[in-house]
């Protein structure tokens, strides 16, 4: 079962085109440890994509769900 993490990133490791627009903080979307998506301004947009992949992969988080 892959491992799907959402990580950020802070100061010199954001992206320069984010940098360049004022921006010191980016997520990242990983499946097993590599990147697949992003980088996203907010915190919130790099969760709702896990949630799409979790959803498209059928893998759910402990706590979550199918109700919700």
């Amino acid at each position: 079962m892959p491992r799907i993490d959402v990580v950020s990133l802070v100061g010199s490791a954001v992206p320069p085109q984010l940098r360049a627009n004022g921006r010191m903080v980016c997520w990242l979307l990983l499946i097993d440890g590599q990147p697949v998506a992003g980088p996203f301004v907010s915190r919130e947009a790099a969760l709702a994509c896990q949630a799409v992949w979790l959803l498209s992969s059928g893998i759910r988080r402990e706590g979550d769900s199918l109700l919700a």
